[in-house]
């Protein structure tokens, strides 16, 4: 048996010799990195610089921006070091902590996207008493819960990990995720796969729950409201639709790609699917609620014509 202890560093067996084009994809990864970047920035300065988007709703945008910003950065210098390395080997050190800033980054988002439905459930349902109810400390709370879980789940799921006593170092993929270390243990793994199951479908199934509810009623209160009301629900609850089909889509891609044998698929589609939710999520949504949002769209404008002058 080889001890964790001994294993410094891991394979990431994931990357093939793409010759000259290595240079190309480089500037490609670090075109989207920037864009990304750039776009989340600029969202989160619209939102901080403009009392009146200082409402739940934009705030629970801008902690969603925040996670964009982290899961990218988690991710992105990694891979444009490795696409100009020859050998592709990252420390165990700095995979366990790709591992924690990949799946916190995922509940971070699941989860926040749930909050925002609620928040929506609100606003659209009880309007009234939407103030009231959507309180400053309540948002704290709500957003503090967001970052707070997945962290604490993901430190207790690293803390099963590492001391795991492994027989090989060679992972088959482009960065490091928590079930491709664990397939290296030579040890029982029982205890953390079943940590590992009950964390993450807890989360995804309590987030669920919540998103079904709020949308129902969302949806029941639509074809019973006044067409101002349908508009409202229409307006705001779009990009957030749009937002959770296009993580989920990227989540359920990664799940299956670790838990199944994904060999026959080809190298190019399987990085493709891994890289999904951490990137198309950062790259669409601050472009979508940028443009569908129309006080977010009204003051972009006017901040970029004020820039220009």
């Amino acid at each position: 048996m080889i001890n964790s202890t001994q294993v410094s560093y891991f394979t990431l067996a994931a990357y093939f010799d793409t010759g000259v084009f290595k240079y190309l994809y480089f500037m490609v990864i670090m075109s989207l990195y920037f864009f990304i970047v750039c776009a989340n920035i600029f969202v989160i300065v619209v939102i901080c610089m403009n009392r009146s988007l200082h409402e739940p709703m934009y705030l629970f945008l801008c902690s969603l921006f925040v996670n964009e910003l982290y899961g990218s950065t988690g991710l992105f210098p990694f891979l444009l070091v490795q696409i100009l390395s020859d050998i592709h080997t990252v420390s165990t050190s700095v995979c366990f902590l790709q591992i924690f800033c990949a799946h916190s980054y995922g509940g971070i988002e699941y989860l926040n996207l749930a909050i925002m439905s609620y928040d929506r459930y609100l606003a659209i349902c009880f309007p009234l008493q939407y103030n009231t109810r959507m309180t400053s400390k309540k948002i704290a709370i709500l957003i503090a819960i967001t970052w707070l879980y997945p962290c604490f789940a993901l430190t207790i799921l690293l803390s099963l990990a590492t001391p795991l006593q492994l027989c090989g170092n060679i992972i088959d993929k482009v960065f490091c995720t928590t079930y491709s270390v664990v397939k290296l243990a030579c040890s029982n793994t029982s205890g953390i796969n079943i940590y590992g199951l009950i964390a993450s479908f807890g989360t995804i199934f309590v987030a669920l729950i919540l998103i079904l509810y709020t949308y129902l009623h969302i949806l029941k209160v639509c074809f019973s409201g006044s067409k101002q009301t349908r508009q409202k629900a229409v307006s705001t609850c779009t990009p957030h639709l749009a937002s959770l089909l296009n993580f989920s889509i990227g989540a359920c891609f990664e799940l299956l790609q670790s838990r199944f044998d994904m060999s026959r698929v080809p190298n190019m589609l399987r990085i493709f699917l891994s890289l999904y939710f951490l990137t198309c999520p950062p790259l669409f949504n601050p472009v979508m609620y940028g443009l569908k949002m129309s006080k977010i769209r009204a003051l972009s404008k006017s901040l970029i014509s004020n820039v220009g002058y």
